[in-house]
């Protein structure tokens, strides 16, 4: 079993007490989402980003109604019960498209959780996603400075708007989730501690931390990227903030470092997303170079990830793994 001492990490009392944090909630549980990546079509044109709106060199793709159901499918027959719908910000995927999604694999897998990722939508759009069926949304505000918000996006996007759309997600009714990247271009510890007063404010069920990870074709193309360290501290320090938050261990995470999820978990972090998208599609999805488990089939990814999560000490958990409070 790997022990939090083995984590050559300066932060360890920190880390111990993050842990402790999130097991008064949830005990040693690590909630699996299935992650199905389903349009890398995107209006925006974030300077970080791989799916970028000006991005040439991006192979784009659609998966269709009939292919993202299978998608679920497949992770039902897997055991998963959480199901999380990305994509870019696409126009193809109409409300009337998305609806009708939503209402497919609510009807398909009732006993399901339903979270969505689709970045920026108008009030109406969020309320006609919940009532179709959705139970979460996702929605990174990726720094609560403005003016670090301005240097990560083109002048089109607003952190006001941002925001905006969190509060709106929470008032509707949904599960939401925000979050950030660690070490991204300009970043200061001044800007991490704006996004954990803004997260205490906020108060969301969920927050996504990763490590900021430069993409070839991107305008950051040649920035360094964020440390494993730095990403360890602001999890747990969210966790100690917000000790019934659902953090996943990133991906991201376990890009830049071999046991980068198992130190995610070891930090505060109590979900994984293994990924079920069709494998011909995942490289597709590059947010950022050199992402791991694009060649893997679904199974592959659970089975791999089950096993770590175990050796790490920790209880897989294929539940919906709701937010404590709704669990009450």
């Amino acid at each position: 079993m790997e022990n939090i001492e083995n984590i050559k990490n300066p932060n360890n009392e920190l880390f111990l007490a993050a842990s402790q944090a999130k097991e008064k909630y949830y005990g040693k549980k690590v909630f699996f989402r299935g992650l199905i990546e389903f349009s890398n079509y995107c209006t925006n044109d974030c300077y970080y980003c791989g799916i970028r709106r000006s991005n040439k060199e991006v192979h784009r793709y659609r998966l269709n109604q009939e292919e993202i159901l299978s998608c679920c499918a497949k992770g039902f027959e897997l055991g998963f019960r959480t199901f999380v719908l990305q994509s870019g910000e696409d126009p193809y995927f109409t409300d009337q498209i998305m609806t009708k999604i939503i209402d497919d694999i609510r009807n398909s897998f009732p006993d399901c959780a339903i979270t969505l990722s689709l970045g920026e939508k108008s009030y109406a759009s969020y309320q006609n996603f919940f009532a179709a069926g959705a139970d979460r949304y996702l929605l990174r505000h990726e720094s609560a400075n403005e003016e670090h918000y301005q240097k990560l996006h083109p002048p089109t996007m607003s952190l006001k708007n941002r925001k905006e759309c969190l509060y709106n997600l929470k008032e509707i009714g949904f599960q939401v989730g925000a979050g950030l990247m660690v070490g991204s271009p300009f970043q200061t510890p001044e800007h991490l501690a704006d996004d954990l007063m803004f997260l205490k404010e906020l108060d969301p069920h969920m927050v996504g931390i990763g490590p900021f990870i430069p993409y070839k074709d991107t305008v950051f193309a040649g920035e360094k990227g964020g440390t494993v360290e730095a990403t360890l501290l602001m999890i747990a320090l969210t966790r100690i903030l917000l000790p019934k938050s659902l953090i996943p261990a990133t991906t991201a995470l376990g890009t830049i470092d071999p046991r980068g999820r198992e130190k995610g978990l070891h930090a505060g972090a109590n979900v994984v997303m293994p990924n079920l998208s069709p494998v011909n599609v995942r490289n597709d999805y590059a947010l950022y170079d050199n992402k791991i488990c694009t060649g893997e089939e679904a199974a592959e990814c659970r089975q791999c990830i089950e096993k770590r999560i175990s050796n790490a000490g920790f209880i897989p958990d294929f539940s919906r793994g709701d937010y404590y409070l709704v669990l009450q």
